[in-house]
């Protein structure tokens, strides 16, 4: 009976956790969407060239922040797929348990450390 319970509340955190990666995916996917639409809208036209240049500053760090945003969706998905295999939250590196401490603070993980 323990067992069974045991296996019904791991159940419900890997549920939660893929609950939450896939809200956090979503979420990153419509801002990616945003930022987008308003490169390919914006029309902006300055003449001066200091503004200009903070212009295509502002646009290179937010597509810097897209391309990290970008890297941390694929790590989402590969979490994804390790709780529909049943490897989520075993470290690759020596096979035992990552802390669930570790994994809310970074659902990702693949390692204890």
């Amino acid at each position: 009976m323990e067992k069974q319970t045991n296996v019904k509340q791991k159940q419900e955190k890997m549920k939660a956790y893929k609950a939450m990666l896939t809200q956090k995916i979503n979420e990153l996917l419509s801002e990616a969407g945003k930022t987008v639409s308003e490169m390919t809208n914006g029309k902006e036209n300055y003449p001066d060239p200091t503004d200009r240049a903070s212009l295509e500053s502002d646009r290179n760090f937010e597509l810097r922040i897209r391309d990290r945003e970008r890297k941390l969706i694929m790590k989402m998905q590969e979490a994804i797929k390790r709780i529909d295999d049943g490897t989520f939250g075993i470290c690759e590196v020596c096979g035992g348990p990552i802390s669930e401490k570790r994994l809310m603070a970074r659902p990702v993980t693949t390692s204890w450390r």
